[in-house]
């Protein structure tokens, strides 16, 4: 495994404007949590142009425990003011369930595929639907 495997190899295409997209690894726990901040945060200022989204990818992520939750809240915290995070967990998955959980859904919108995390949002207050944003409607 690589030791960066969730930056962009040259023969990939780019990401959409304004969006970065990180696929991170199947386990994300005390082992490798800390050591991920840093290079998800090198991904985000070595980006071309403005970046508006972050889209953090868990789709291959089989394991995650509460080291995962206080990285994605630590790279919440960290982008820049009008970045936007966005995460993609399968919906059975054991991110999907950690991410509930600890009720960082209620501040993160996750999404259950990478094509719905990267639609611009559709005007609503809910954006993309989904299970993007959690919480009841008013």
């Amino acid at each position: 495994m690589s030791a960066l495997p969730f930056l962009p190899r040259p023969c990939e295409p780019c990401d959409p404007p304004g969006y970065a997209v990180l696929a991170l690894p199947p386990e994300i726990d005390f082992c490798n949590a800390m050591g991920l901040l840093p290079m998800i945060m090198t991904a985000v200022d070595h980006h071309c142009g403005p970046l508006r989204t972050l889209v953090l990818d868990l789709s291959a992520t089989r394991f995650m425990d509460s080291q995962g939750i206080r990285l994605l809240s630590e790279v919440r915290h960290r982008l820049p003011g009008r970045t936007e995070l966005r995460v993609v967990a399968a919906p059975q998955g054991v991110p999907s369930r950690v991410l509930e959980l600890s009720g960082l859904r209620r501040d993160v919108p996750v999404h259950d595929s990478l094509a719905e995390a990267l639609r611009p949002p559709s005007g609503t207050a809910r954006g993309s639907g989904g299970r993007a944003g959690g919480g009841a409607a008013p």
